[in-house]
């Protein structure tokens, strides 16, 4: 039998009622004669209620006790998705991610998954059982409880259907798929049948929250499929897959808004060999990932540096900055009231006029570009985070994704 591997989102498992029709889908899937892998998030907003519980002890919680609390989200609702598949007559057994040997490296909060021994997935399914797993969480090779970030539950997923060989990878959501565009902003977005790893690669770091980005690395790495679906229908959704020739004719396939972003500018800093690895090196080292870099050199030897970090780094970036100030000299300030808007196709590799295009939409709606970037894919702007909804609505309109291919 093949093994297919399935990931019910929180919403997906919200109540009672929603963890007995994922438990139907999952004895639907085995009673289709494969071997079934589940992963699990936590209950609907319960990760956020224990989050705010947190700071309600401490303002700045220690991280390692950050993690073991959040851990127990996923705890809960994988025994109750077991419980609910036993009530339907089958078997099946939960484990945590430190109960499956999924070991990641030491980062809390922030943690990667390094390997994971999946001997004892494997004899629970010879057995007939089907295997409940914890998302978004494993253990250090020493013990310690860690969690995988925000979306994490997608890096269990991918990287499960991995090691098993799985033929998919089904992650239920309570959308019916990936979409042109956040369709809450753009109502007229359209849902992509099929979207290659790197187009989903670069929606995922830009803003579009259906998969982790680490999630999609581990796909396109092992070359595992994923299926996005919608956990209240049996409705196809979007298959993410490797890229083939047929999708190069679509320039463009969504589009996607960032707004947890933070501008930080450091003025007045030495300009000087070393000085700018010094700077990001120290940021490194704190695991913070940093965007749009631009350096400026003023005429008294000195450069304005200026990048852009998601708001949930500030608090750990700004010591790192606080210390670099006090060892360079300088300034930093911060800017919180932006946004990213970006397009992504792979026919951008072929095409002429993207980038025109894309800054044409944005003038006509006098939305001022601060910024620019690229990839071979990709293209983003920074605007104001109060012209952030209008941007998108603009380029999406402007490269037609409201129409169908």
């Amino acid at each position: 039998m093949g093994i297919v591997v399935q990931k019910f989102g929180g919403s997906s498992v919200s109540t009672a009622a929603k963890i007995h029709k994922a438990a139907e889908k999952i004895i639907a899937a085995r009673k289709a004669g494969r071997e079934v892998v589940v992963v699990v998030s936590a209950m609907g907003d319960s990760t956020d209620h224990l989050i705010a519980l947190a700071r309600e002890i401490c303002e700045n919680p220690p991280k390692r006790e950050m993690d073991q609390l959040l851990a127990t989200g996923e705890q809960v609702a994988i025994a109750l998705i077991a419980m609910a598949i036993h009530a339907h007559g089958y078997e099946a057994i939960s484990f945590t991610g430190g109960q499956i040997g999924l070991i990641t490296d030491g980062v809390y909060s922030k943690a990667r998954i390094q390997k994971i021994d999946h001997s004892r997935i494997t004899q629970e399914l010879s057995q007939g059982r089907i295997v409940i797993v914890a998302g978004f969480q494993g253990v250090t090779s020493d013990g310690h409880v860690t969690t995988l970030g925000r979306g994490g539950s997608n890096a269990t997923l991918v990287a499960l259907g991995a090691v098993l060989h799985a033929e998919v990878c089904e992650n239920y959501t309570d959308v019916d798929g990936v979409f042109t565009a956040d369709p809450r902003i753009v109502p007229n977005a359209r849902k992509i049948g099929r979207i290659s790893y790197d187009e989903m690669l670069e929606l995922s770091s830009v803003g579009a929250g259906v998969l982790q980005t680490r999630a999609v690395e581990f796909a396109k790495k092992y070359n595992v499929p994923i299926h996005v679906r919608n956990s209240a229908h049996d409705g196809e959704g979007t298959w993410i897959v490797a890229e083939t020739p047929a999708m190069e004719h679509i320039v463009v396939s969504g589009c996607a808004l960032k707004t947890d972003l933070t501008r930080v500018t450091l003025k007045n800093i030495p300009d000087r060999p070393g000085i700018v690895a010094r700077i990001f090196t120290a940021i490194g080292a704190a695991n913070i990932v940093v965007d749009d870099i631009i350096q400026n050199v003023m005429d008294d030897g000195t450069a304005n540096i200026s990048f852009t970090v998601e708001h949930g780094d500030m608090a750990d970036l700004k010591l790192v900055v606080e210390k670099l100030l006090s060892e360079l000299g300088g300034a930093a300030n911060y800017n919180r009231d932006l946004a990213k808007v970006s397009v992504v196709g792979v026919g951008m590799k072929q095409a002429a006029g993207v980038a025109s295009t894309m800054f044409r939409a944005l003038a006509q709606q006098k939305v001022n570009i601060q910024n620019i970037s690229t990839s071979e894919i990709r293209i983003s702007c920074l605007v104001a985070r109060q012209d952030a909804q209008k941007a998108l609505q603009a380029v999406h309109a402007a490269f037609g994704l409201d129409k169908s291919v």
